[in-house]
C-alpha cells in the first residue's frame, strides 16, 4: 500500500493506495495530478524551488524532494523500518486518523497494519502501547472470547 501526503500551504491532500496501484513509474503522474487538480481549484503549490519542467519517469523521485516531509514506502518493494517502543504511540495515532480504529481491531491486526505503513514493531510493544491508551480513554478495549480488540468509541456510536 503506498500513502501520498501533498501539503501546499492550508491545503493538503492524502491519497492512500487501498483503492488502487501506485508504483515507481506512476508516483510522479499521481503527484502531478493532484498538483493540477489543486491549482485548478484556486489553490497554488508552494515549492522551495519550482521546477522547471514536467515530471517524467526519471525524474519522478527528483520531484519528491521539492515537497517537505514526504515519505514513500512501497511494502513489495522495500523492508519495513523497525520502531522503537517510545514511537508506537505516535504510530497507532496515525492508524487511528485513518479510521483504522472504526472497527474493533485485535494487536496481530494492528501489527500488520503498521507493518503496511512501512513499520515493525513488536506485538508485546504494541499491545502495551494499546492497553495504556485504553488506561487513558485514548481508545477503547472489548475483551470478548480471550481476544481483546480496540476501537475508537465514536466511530462504533456511529455504525
Amino acid at each position: 500500500m503506498a500513502k501520498i501526503k501533498l501539503k501546499f500551504g492550508e491545503n493538503e491532500i492524502e491519497v492512500d493506495s487501498r483503492d488502487f496501484y501506485v508504483d515507481n513509474q506512476t508516483l510522479g503522474e499521481v503527484i502531478e495530478n493532484l498538483a493540477k487538480l489543486l491549482e485548478e481549484n484556486k489553490s497554488e503549490p508552494i515549492y522551495e524551488n519550482p521546477p522547471s519542467a514536467p515530471l517524467t519517469n526519471e525524474s519522478n523521485f527528483d520531484s519528491l524532494n521539492t515537497l517537505e516531509d514526504v515519505e514513500i514506502f512501497e511494502p513489495e518493494f522495500n523492508e519495513p523500518k523497525p520502531i522503537s517502543s517510545t514511537e508506537i504511540k505516535d504510530k497507532l495515532k496515525i492508524l487511528e486518523n485513518n479510521t483504522f480504529f472504526n472497527v474493533p481491531r485485535t494487536v496481530t491486526e494492528t501489527v500488520e497494519q503498521l507493518r503496511e505503513y512501512g513499520w515493525v514493531a513488536s506485538p508485546l510493544d504494541v499491545s502495551k502501547a494499546l492497553v495504556n491508551m485504553a488506561s487513558n480513554k485514548e481508545i477503547s478495549k472489548n475483551s470478548t472470547e480471550n481476544r481483546t480488540h480496540y476501537f475508537v468509541e465514536e466511530a462504533m456510536l456511529a455504525n
